[in-house]
């Protein structure tokens, strides 16, 4: 029987790349693993979808992985932001360490975030951590976790 091996990418759809590139590369720092135009006629399969092409961006991940985000193009594009209560959505936490600074650089950069400031997590098994859950420019939701001093 089949199993899983491991993770490879999780994937984004961008309303403007250079936009969202300026958040993932400039704002968090992940470096671009490659950029590309996908044109392959197995993806209008694969994806049951109608469009001309496909700007992709793979941003490397430390510790392994990639972030991919999709820029569809010749096709009309509706925004999926959702609350994090909304069935459908979803989130990608990074570890991070000095949560703070990343933060206070990525609100001095203009983007906000669903709290106002970083905040202690105060039970569970991440107790003594930090969060923050970072809107990206189409408002998916990027949370930043900094592990307990113990952890």
């Amino acid at each position: 029987m089949g199993e899983i091996l491991g993770f490879f990418h999780g994937g984004i759809t961008v309303k403007d790349m250079d936009k969202s590139l300026k958040f993932y590369r400039d704002g968090l720092g992940l470096n671009v693993k490659f950029e590309k135009l996908l044109t392959g006629p197995y993806l209008k399969i694969v994806l049951d979808l109608k469009f001309d092409a496909i700007k992709v961006a793979f941003l490397d991940v430390p510790g392994g992985g990639f972030i991919e985000l999709l820029d569809y193009q010749g096709i009309e594009k509706l925004s999926a932001a959702s609350r994090p209560c909304d069935f459908g959505g979803g989130h990608f936490c990074f570890y991070v360490s000095k949560i703070d600074e990343i933060a206070d650089k990525m609100f001095k950069m203009g983007y906000i975030a669903r709290s106002q400031s970083c905040v202690d997590i105060t039970e569970g098994p991440n107790a003594g951590g930090r969060s923050l859950y970072l809107l990206d420019p189409d408002g998916y939701p990027i949370e930043l976790f900094m592990r307990p001093a113990d952890a």
